[in-house]
């Protein structure tokens, strides 16, 4: 994930998600017998996705350079669960075309995939450009479209080069919009006659919140007094990478629009994640603490997007702390968007909690504890992974809440999936018997047919994930896969009853 993906200190809105029976009323109440792809309007998008990190392995072949996660598994192996890495991954660099065989026989139409952008540009800048990475990606492309399946492509999925990471900080200095600008623009002319659907940033929220607030994810960078980093500033560097990822996005949007719209006839979005937040009380404390835990995590992006400036609420609470547009970037950043990514995996409560004066960080300023039970009762029931307890309604709600508050954008759920443990020892086929994630798919599924039903304009769906792979902090230890992964014996692929639930799904 992707995923995507997560956050975050106890003081934040820890990301939760809820299995319930209200799927099958929602089917019941839409009078409908059968459940299946043809429950959702003509030209529906159904794909699986992935990313280039977690998937491709081949880390030191075909040219490709290093990256911020190379540096970080490697560089402090102890962050990672299962000290493991991405070196290998599940070897998609050399398996694509079976994965490609896979997505045909389930029957998805699109697969999101990311570039590795130390892959074609090894140091991060076009100065050196690697004709082995092109190759490879345009290998990809046109597998995928030979087997009548359209490419949804990221440009950025948290690999950021090692090379800019030690030049000038990475996404922390404001080099970063042009270096980005310049890669974008390279994949748009060696991609684009062919690739409709661009993705710039995936989970803009992630980069900033995990990787320089909390300093779990790469480069690992957060306050001394908030974990084991080796430099960082949870109460700034957070809302300074934001605002770098903001531009570097909006420049490269202009540039599409600009320069390639016309001929190409693609389109360009970001891809933002958001956890559905719901107030743990009915108090009017606790509902204004919730409306600012979606401020600081979806409006932190979605407003300057729409309107062009940051949250209310977190302008008056980080205050000189939150970078400011100028009235240039204003502009370049509202509205540069053709629809917008929505990775959509949990929910949780929010109980408001006074400010924090002493320790300043990102969570902090959010003035909210996160709960994932109430009055007892968890939010959902939980899964393999500590952020997520399964709400399928949150769905419903996060692409509802979008439309209403954002002037209705075209949107797409680029990533919805659910983790088990991978259980070491245990005969294959016991544990391809994933009933959690069927019924995970199918709850999400209906809930989001809801939402369609009420106007809202969602466009496709991508499952979270093709293939069980690297997950980030957690390693290998858990599986995300709707193809089971045998890390074991040659990364042979086998697959599960959700991958079956999905053929049966998309060849109604």
């Amino acid at each position: 994930m992707g995923s995507k993906n997560f956050l975050f200190s106890p003081l934040f809105i820890v990301l939760v998600l809820l299995f319930s029976g209200d799927g099958a009323a929602a089917d019941r109440k839409g009078k409908q017998k059968h459940f299946n792809k043809n429950s959702f309007p003509d030209g529906f998008i159904f794909g699986s996705a992935s990313a280039a990190y977690q998937y491709e392995g081949g880390a030191k072949e075909g040219g490709r350079g290093p990256s911020i996660w190379d540096n970080f598994t490697h560089q402090y192996p102890w962050k990672i669960k299962d000290r493991s890495n991405g070196d290998v991954a599940i070897d998609s660099y050399h398996r694509y075309e079976e994965d490609v065989n896979l997505l045909k026989k389930l029957g998805f139409n699109a697969y999101r995939f990311s570039i590795s952008w130390s892959r074609i540009l090894p140091e991060g800048t076009v100065r050196g450009v690697n004709q082995e990475g092109i190759k490879y990606y345009n290998n990809l492309i046109n597998k995928l479209l030979s087997e009548g399946i359209s490419p949804f492509v990221t440009l950025f999925h948290w690999d950021l080069p090692q090379a800019l990471q030690d030049e000038y900080g990475g996404f922390l200095s404001s080099k970063i919009v042009e270096d980005f600008h310049d890669y974008a623009d390279l994949c748009f002319k060696e991609f684009g006659d062919r690739v409709k659907h661009w993705i710039t940033i995936n989970e803009p929220l992630s980069v900033s919140a995990v990787g320089f607030n909390v300093g779990v994810h790469a480069p690992g960078r957060c306050s001394p007094w908030v974990g084991n980093c080796t430099g960082g500033d949870s109460g700034t560097e957070p809302y300074i990478v934001s605002h770098n990822i903001l531009l570097a996005h909006a420049a490269a949007a202009r540039l599409y629009k600009k320069k390639y719209q016309v001929s190409q006839k693609g389109t360009v979005g970001i891809t933002l994640n958001c956890d559905w937040i719901i107030p743990f009380s009915d108090s009017k404390a606790d509902k204004d603490a919730a409306q600012r835990s979606l401020d600081f995590s979806f409006g932190w992006y979605m407003d300057p997007l729409t309107h062009g400036e940051y949250p209310e609420t977190m302008r008056d609470i980080v205050g000189d702390r939150l970078p400011k547009f100028t009235k240039e970037q204003s502009d370049m950043v509202k509205g540069s968007f053709d629809f917008i990514g929505v990775n959509y995996y949990t929910a949780s409560y929010c109980a408001d909690a006074p400010p924090n004066t002493t320790h300043l960080s990102y969570s902090n300023d959010i003035r909210c504890h996160g709960e994932i039970s109430r009055n007892g009762i968890p939010i959902g029931p939980s899964t393999a992974s500590s952020w997520l307890y399964v709400y399928p309604k949150g769905i419903q709600e996060l692409v509802n809440y979008t439309k209403t508050r954002y002037n209705d954008p075209v949107i797409y759920i680029t990533e919805n999936g659910v983790s088990e443990l991978n259980v070491k020892k245990v005969k294959i086929e016991h544990v391809l018997h994933d009933n959690l994630r069927v019924k995970y798919y199918r709850d999400h599924l209906k809930y989001l047919r809801r939402a369609i039903r009420d106007g809202v304009k969602v466009k496709g769906y991508f499952a979270w994930s093709l293939l069980d792979n690297f997950e980030w902090a957690d390693g290998y230890t858990v599986r995300f896969g709707i193809n089971y992964v045998d890390y074991e014996n040659g990364l042979k692929r086998y697959r599960k009853k959700s991958s079956y639930w999905f053929e049966k799904f998309l060849k109604a």
